[in-house]
């Protein structure tokens, strides 16, 4: 099963991200902070890590998430919300920047986009996705 860890404050928002993860099959894991993200994924490496704008001040820190091989981060705001910019290699290491809940289904495929490619190039740590060998 796919792990995705969702960092940040806006728990209802989370809480419903997680059950739609869920629904599709994904399993979910909330943290309300940078450190307690970190912490959960030295445990299960997620291939995808939401995070928060509003936890991210110089991007060193999201950075710092561990990811599984072929994983990716994504960073999200809220709607009208102040986004300060982010440092060029923070820019570089992640995927997209969305606002939530408006951009829900583009988070959805991304995600989903994210696991195809993991299991495309073998680099999926979930023993049910690897595809059999031609043989």
């Amino acid at each position: 099963m796919t792990h995705i860890l969702l960092i940040g404050t806006d728990l209802p928002l989370l809480e419903g991200l997680a059950q739609t993860f869920a629904s599709l099959g994904f399993n979910p894991h909330v943290a309300q902070s940078i450190n307690e993200g970190r912490d959960l994924a030295a445990h299960e490496l997620p291939l995808v890590a939401v995070i928060s704008r509003s936890l991210v001040t110089t991007g060193a820190e999201a950075l710092t998430v561990p990811l599984a091989p072929g994983g990716a981060r994504l960073l999200y705001h809220s709607a009208g919300g102040v986004t300060p910019a982010l440092s060029h290699a923070m820019h570089r290491s992640v995927l997209a920047d969305l606002t939530l809940p408006l951009e829900r289904n583009r988070l959805v495929a991304l995600v989903q986009r994210v696991e195809e490619r993991a299991r495309a190039t073998g680099r999926s740590n979930d023993p049910s996705s690897q595809q059999a060998a031609p043989g």
